[in-house]
C-alpha cells in the first residue's frame, strides 16, 4: 500500500492523496478559522496551528449551500461550518513548479471548489500546481452591515493567496510564480485583484475568463442590505443579521425584489445595475472602479490574459416566450439599452445578427463581457495584455456560450458531464490549443501570440478561421 503524502503548511502538517498518476492532492486544508459564531461577517481571521497531520482527503465544506439545479459546470455544496479551505494538486512536494490559483465563478454568489473539473490533473501533468479556493458568497461575502467590514469575499481572496505565499513551498510550488486565474465572477475577482494596489505582492500574473466586474457602488449594496433586513425582519445591523439563521439569509437573497424592481425591470436589472451581489467599491480595500486603476497604472507590471465567448448568454433567450420571435430587434433592445445613439451603433456593427433573441444575447454578451475586454486592454495601455475570443459553438444549442470554455483550458474533456454542454464528441485539438496557451502563460507569461499592444488588437480566436484577427471584437466596440 502506498504510503499517504504529508506536507508542511506555516498552520501544520497535512495528510494527502496520491492520485493513481503519481500526482499529489491536498483537499479541504483551512486557510481560515470557520466564519461562524463572533467570527461571521468579520475579516477571515487565523486558523489555531496543529501538530498531528490534519486529514485533507477529502474536499471540505462550501459557502455554497444549495444546488443550482441549473448550473453549467459539476459544482457540489458540501455541508460544514470550515468553509474558508482550499484544495491543492501539485506533481510532487520536492521542486519549484509554478502555481496557478484558481478562484471559481457564480456570479459571487454561488459555486464550489469542489468542482472536478477545478482539480487541475492537466496542469499537474504539466509540472504546474494548482490551487483552488473558497470563498464566502452572496450577502455573506459581499453584503453592507453596519459594524463590519465591507468585501468579506475579496478579503477571504487575499487571505487564501497569502496562504499561498506562507505554505504553497511546502507542496512543491514556487511562491515567486503564481498567476491567478477565473471564470465569470473568478475571472472579475482576477480582474479585480489586479487593480488593488494592496494585493500586487500576492501574484504575478493573471487570466481572466469571461470576466464579470462587481464594482459595486457602496450605497446600492447597502439598500440591498437593507431590503434583505426587513425581508427577514431583523435590523440591517451586525447584531441584527448574526441573529438570523445562515439558512434563511441564504434563501431570501437572491429574490428579485433585493434590485428594487419587478417586471421586466427586474429581468434586465444586471445590466443597468450590477449583479445582485459582489465586490463593493467601499473606499478601503477598492477606492476606484477597476478599470480606472489600470488607467492609473495599477498592476501594469504584471502579465494579463483575457477574453470572453461569442455569446455568454445567448443560451437565456431560447427559452424566452415564442413572441419574441416577432418584435422587430430595434424595439427589442429597448428592453436593454435606454440609449438611441448605443443601440444604432451596435446594429449597425451586427448587421449580420437574425432574430431578436440572438441579438439580445449577444448584445448582454457584448455589454457585460466582450466590451470589457477591449476596455481593460486599451487601459492598460503598454502593459503586457495578451486577449483571446473563443468562437466554438457547441452542437447542443449551437452558441459559443457561458462556461462552455472551461473545460477545454482544463484539457478535461473525458468528464462525464463535459457531453451534456460540450457534445459526445468535442474537438481536442482545440483543448490542447487552448490549454496549450493557459500552460505557456503560467510558465512562461506569455501565451504564444502578439500582445494586444504589440500588434494593436491583435486576438487569438479559438474554434474559427483565422486564428489571429485585429478585428475579433469590432462588433462590441460601440459598447466599449
Amino acid at each position: 500500500m502506498t504510503e499517504s503524502p504529508i506536507a508542511q503548511t506555516a498552520e501544520g502538517p497535512v495528510r494527502g492523496i496520491r492520485r493513481p498518476d503519481g500526482s499529489l492532492a491536498f483537499l479541504g486544508i483551512p486557510y481560515a478559522a470557520p466564519p461562524t459564531g463572533r467570527r461571521r461577517f468579520q475579516p477571515p481571521q487565523p486558523v489555531t496551528p496543529w501538530t498531528d497531520p490534519l486529514d485533507a482527503t477529502e474536499y471540505g465544506p462550501t459557502p455554497q449551500r444549495r444546488e443550482e439545479t441549473n448550473a453549467i459546470i459539476p459544482e457540489p455544496s458540501i455541508p460544514g461550518s470550515a468553509t474558508l479551505n482550499l484544495n491543492v494538486f501539485t506533481p510532487a512536494l520536492d521542486g519549484r513548479a509554478p502555481v496557478l490559483v484558481w478562484i471559481h465563478g457564480g456570479g459571487y454568489s454561488s459555486g464550489s471548489a469542489a468542482s472536478p473539473w477545478y482539480d487541475g490533473r492537466a496542469f499537474v501533468r504539466d509540472g504546474i500546481a494548482v490551487v483552488a479556493i473558497s470563498y464566502r458568497l452572496g450577502f455573506d461575502g459581499f453584503g453592507v452591515i453596519d459594524g463590519a467590514p465591507d468585501n468579506r469575499g475579496v478579503r477571504d481572496w487575499l487571505a487564501a493567496l497569502e496562504w499561498v505565499q506562507r505554505s504553497i513551498a511546502g507542496f512543491g510550488g514556487d511562491p515567486a510564480r503564481v498567476t491567478v486565474a477565473g471564470q465569470s465572477a473568478g475571472g472579475g475577482a482576477v480582474l479585480t485583484l489586479f487593480g488593488m494596489p494592496e494585493a500586487q505582492h500576492l501574484f504575478h500574473a493573471g487570466i481572466s475568463i469571461s470576466g464579470a466586474l462587481g464594482d459595486l457602488p457602496r450605497e446600492r449594496a447597502r439598500e440591498r442590505s437593507a431590503r434583505l433586513a426587513a425581508m427577514v425582519g431583523c435590523e440591517p445591523t451586525l447584531d441584527g443579521f448574526r441573529g438570523v439563521k445562515e439558512r434563511e439569509l441564504t434563501r431570501r437573497q437572491y429574490e428579485a425584489s433585493l434590485l428594487g424592481k419587478t417586471g421586466l425591470a427586474a429581468t434586465t436589472a444586471t445590466l443597468t445595475d450590477g449583479l445582485p451581489w459582489g465586490p463593493v467599491i467601499d473606499g478601503e480595500l477598492i477606492t476606484r472602479p477597476t478599470v480606472d486603476s489600470f488607467s492609473a497604472g495599477v498592476g501594469a507590471d504584471k502579465p494579463l490574459l483575457l477574453g470572453a465567448a461569442d455569446d455568454e448568454f445567448t443560451m437565456v433567450f431560447d427559452s424566452a416566450p415564442r413572441i419574441l420571435r416577432w418584435v422587430p430587434v430595434p424595439l427589442a433592445l429597448r428592453v436593454v439599452e435606454k440609449t438611441r445613439a448605443l443601440r444604432r451603433g451596435w446594429r449597425r456593427a451586427n448587421r449580420a445578427r437574425r432574430g431578436s433573441g440572438a441579438a439580445l444575447g449577444r448584445f448582454v454578451t457584448d455589454r457585460v463581457f466582450r466590451s470589457l475586454v477591449v476596455r481593460v486592454a486599451e487601459a492598460r495601455r503598454d502593459a503586457r495584455t495578451w486577449t483571446y475570443r473563443f468562437a466554438w459553438t457547441s452542437p447542443t444549442n449551437g452558441w459559443s456560450y457561458h462556461c462552455l470554455d472551461v473545460p477545454f483550458w482544463f484539457d478535461c474533456l473525458d468528464d462525464p458531464h463535459v457531453a451534456r454542454i460540450a457534445g459526445a464528441a468535442p474537438p481536442q485539438r482545440l483543448a490542447d490549443e487552448m490549454h496549450a496557451a493557459a500552460v505557456a502563460f503560467v510558465r512562461e507569461g506569455d501565451p504564444g501570440w502578439p500582445a494586444w499592444r504589440t500588434e494593436p488588437g491583435m486576438t487569438r480566436v479559438f474554434g474559427d478561421q483565422p486564428a489571429l484577427s485585429r478585428s475579433a471584437y469590432d462588433d462590441a466596440l460601440p459598447l466599449v
